[in-house]
């Protein structure tokens, strides 16, 4: 056994102990425990709401915890509601929002307000030097002198990396830090996370992506509704246990299929021949039925996002044609796409989709102002206010005033503000782009009930999702690109569910080989 092992079978490196946090008459926290060792990764997992960022808070002295809680390191208490004494003791937190000056270096960003000094003045050299040391513990490919401005995002997760290093943490904590990831930095990151693990550093790893927990976790803790609802050593992890424990029901009712699937009676409602681009995309062709949901599926890099962008007119196409409900169309903006009844939910829903500073009735309604429209120019707010009360009722929208500001949703609420706007236009046709991406599980589940739901009045419904779970469990029929082409179609067979093996046959080329 190594010493590593050997120590972490003696001590926790870390313990939490009866932790509660309290505001006002709000219990963010109730009695939660928590332990790591050296050298482990313990994923800290539960819905939004369920208390992992208020502990994490605590630990990172950011929040007093409420009398009665302690905090242990290597067995002895540790300060709290102090940052800089639990920086001090060797606890580094990663937020999902990287918190870096791109006009600074990599070595300038590691040292920010702990510069090393000579005679109280910076001393760039010491500083460049000891940057360069700790990110070549990283194994990383950039120069501790060059800019983070021109870094990749995995790069830059990685700086933050290095940053808690410079500090000589011995527990970090990474929440949801492959959100903004390729697979490929996902990747690095995951070598990284190895190479800290077999240096002795405890990771404490927040994330709502059941296969990087798989992949990564040697314990999985699981927070619902404020406490603790228990540890999950790596040899007992498994789906239907992990959503049970945090969403407390059972695997069998997470997803949601009740619309009738597609047969040969049912109409087309939009059909796509030829559709090429410039770049990327050749040929795309596919017709897509009124209550069918229709799923896209790929490798990241193969096309998906780009030919929904094309249909919806927000990328100009080479070639190709559509019909919607049997009539040619062209749709050449997505105004135009939204006036022929064709809605698109992007994937990024904070940088092109919410507007976050603005209040959720206006969010909802900013499709369709001219309803709201009174004669002398001025809006009819009640209307606006009546339409959002709606919604929010409609697709369980969790706020407690319909002029609270979107970004302060979670991130499910906010896709159902989303998912409202569009519902709004009435739309025929609805394209979901990763319409789960960053949300919990139980908002996941809530999301494909309303998939569901649109399907059974009819709506036509192109999905795109890069988890398969998720396409195999909502989707009638998945079509599967392969560099820029439609590779592929999967249906289900009688009596048999779609097959994953199929699609990532499809995906990889592996059907053609």
């Amino acid at each position: 056994m190594s010493a590593v092992q050997t120590q972490a079978a003696r001590q926790p490196v870390l313990e939490m102990r009866h932790i509660s946090k309290t505001f006002g008459a709000i219990r963010a926290l109730q009695d939660v425990s928590l332990s790591v060792h050296a050298g482990e990764l313990h994923a800290l997992m539960g819905e939004n709401g369920a208390g992992k960022s208020t502990l994490m808070k605590v630990l990172s002295g950011a929040y007093w915890p409420d009398p009665g809680g302690e905090i242990l390191i290597d067995g002895a208490p540790a300060a709290t509601g102090d940052p800089i004494k639990a920086r001090a003791a060797g606890i580094a937190v990663i937020y999902q929002e990287l918190s870096l000056a791109p006009n600074l270096t990599v070595a300038q960003n590691i040292f920010l307000g702990n510069e090393p000094r000579r005679f109280g003045i910076v001393d760039r050299d010491q500083c460049n030097r000891r940057a360069a040391e700790i990110v070549g513990r990283l194994g990383v490919s950039f120069s501790a002198r060059a800019l983070v401005s021109g870094l990749s995002l995995g790069e830059r997760q990685l700086v933050e990396i290095a940053r808690a290093l410079s500090t000589n943490a011995r527990i970090i904590v990474m929440d949801e830090p492959t959100t903004s990831l390729t697979s490929r930095e996902t990747d690095r990151l995951f070598e990284v996370i190895a190479t800290l693990k077999a240096q002795g550093i405890a990771i404490i790893y927040i994330s709502h992506r059941m296969e990087e927990v798989y992949q990564l976790a040697d314990r999985v803790s699981v927070l619902r509704d404020s406490g603790y609802v228990g540890t999950l050593d790596r040899a007992d992890l498994n789906a239907s246990r992990l959503v049970s424990m945090m969403v407390g029901r059972d695997l069998s009712a997470f997803y949601k299929k009740d619309h009738r699937p597609p047969d040969g009676e049912r109409a087309v409602a939009l059909s796509v021949r030829g559709m090429s681009d410039a770049r990327l995309l050749k040929n795309c062709s596919f017709d897509l039925h009124h209550g069918e949901v229709l799923a896209l599926a790929g490798l990241v890099g193969s096309g998906r996002t780009e030919l929904a962008r094309l249909i919806f007119g927000a990328d100009k196409r080479s070639a190709g044609t559509m019909e919607l409900e049997g009539k040619p169309i062209t749709i050449d903006s997505p105004r135009e796409a939204l006036d022929a009844g064709i809605a698109y939910l992007t994937e990024d829903r904070k940088e092109l989709g919410l507007f976050l500073d603005m209040s959720i009735s206006d969010n909802i309604s900013m499709g369709v102002l001219v309803r709201d429209a009174r004669a002398g120019g001025l809006r009819d707010f009640t209307a606006a206010d009546r339409r959002a009360a709606k919604a929010i009722a409609d697709l369980s929208i969790r706020t407690n005033s319909a002029q609270a500001n979107a970004g302060s949703l979670s991130g499910g609420n906010q896709q159902k503000v989303l998912l409202a706007r569009l519902l709004e236009t009435e739309p025929k046709v609805v394209i979901l782009d990763e319409p789960t991406r960053g949300v919990d599980v139980g908002a996941k589940s809530e999301i494909y009930r309303l998939i569901d739901n649109l399907a059974n009045r009819g709506i036509a419904i192109l999905m795109i999702s890069s988890e398969l779970p998720e396409v195999i469990g909502v989707a009638d029929r998945v079509l599967v690109m392969r560099d820029g082409a439609i590779s592929g179609e999967v249906t289900a067979s009688e009596g048999e569910p779609l097959r994953q093996e199929a699609i990532m046959e499809l995906a990889t080329g592996a059907s053609q080989r």
